[in-house]
């Protein structure tokens, strides 16, 4: 397992590398002056050339890339041209945020998604599971912002219940302003959860262990969770962690509607700004949660089934 676990850690190098690349050479070869934007229209030529001078701009790209890869080795993940705050402190500033955001939303999801599924794989084709499978694929379908302008609009605004912006400081105000964001999160989640435990719930629902604990009387509560879920958790844990990955790596469109401190507003607006360290350091740190999210969903596997713990202890 110890074997396993630093192999992929060190798989999260090259996969960094790439990130950084991809996204290092998208930044700088989009349109836009990063010197004009700190300095202002206003700003002479000759104080322009300084700047950009001072930023290493005039530099190739290749030569710039490499200065910025081997600081992000040391630790260093720039300044930012907007406020010219170290890159790390910000992104550490609002991680928090987004953490607190992405487990409500997660939550939400789990709450809704499991039950639902179970009880449309033990009801197939049945109306319950017409109406969830209905509903599912419309929260698939349904954008994000779209929902969360709507839930805006009927507990904000016409009944007035819950603020509609802004993250709420500590107690009630935190779960009141947390409520309609996580919400919007949690049911785009929840539809695909739903999906997946229905999914592989009907895999195992008619195998011929299930029919025997039935023969012997075993409660159908012990048969629906010890034998059913229990062997369909695989795809389950998989397709919770893909989604709590994402949330992580920052929920931007959410973030930017309920004006949520969070990293994806972030990134959002030093990517309006072409704030490049910042939007680096953003990726760099995203990509970084989605790798040790996945890692914990492969470790958690080995403790669903024993079976994948051997297939570790072999490698």
């Amino acid at each position: 397992m110890y074997k396993y676990i630093l192999k992929r850690l060190l798989m999260m190098i090259p996969v960094l590398l790439g990130v950084t690349f991809i996204v290092f050479f998208i930044l700088n070869l989009s349109p836009g002056d990063p010197a004009a934007m700190i300095l202002g229209d206003q700003a002479s030529e000759e104080a322009l050339e300084m700047k950009r001078e001072e930023l290493g701009l005039n530099d190739p790209l290749l030569v710039r890339y490499g200065r910025y890869v081997v600081n992000m080795v040391q630790g260093d993940l720039g300044t930012s041209y907007k406020n010219d705050l170290s890159v790390w402190d910000q992104v550490m500033e609002r991680f928090p945020n987004t953490a607190v955001l992405a487990v409500a939303g997660i939550l939400v999801a789990l709450i809704i998604g499991i039950p639902t599924g179970i009880i449309s794989a033990k009801k197939q084709y049945s109306a319950v599971d017409n109406v969830s499978m209905v509903l599912s694929l419309i929260g698939v379908s349904m954008p994000n912002f779209w929902f969360g302008l709507l839930v805006v609009i009927v507990f904000a605004l016409n009944l007035g219940w819950l603020p509609s912006q802004g993250m709420g400081e500590g107690g009630v105000e935190l779960l009141k302003s947390l409520v309609l964001p996580a919400l919007t999160l949690g049911t785009g989640c929840a539809a695909t959860i739903t999906r997946m435990t229905r999914s592989s719930m009907l895999e195992v629902i008619h195998q011929d262990y299930i029919d025997t604990a039935k023969a012997k009387g075993v409660s159908e509560r012990t048969i629906t969770f010890r034998h059913m879920l229990k062997n369909a958790l695989i795809p389950i844990v998989t397709a919770v962690g893909l989604q709590f990955g994402t949330l992580l790596g920052g929920a931007m469109l959410t973030e930017t509607v309920f004006s949520w401190p969070g990293l994806g507003r972030l990134m959002v607006d030093s990517i309006k700004s072409k704030d490049i360290p910042m939007v680096l350091g953003s990726v760099i740190f995203m990509a970084v949660m989605f790798s040790i999210v996945n890692l914990m969903v492969d470790i958690i596997y080995a403790f669903v089934d024993p079976r994948i713990k051997s297939l570790y202890k072999k490698k």
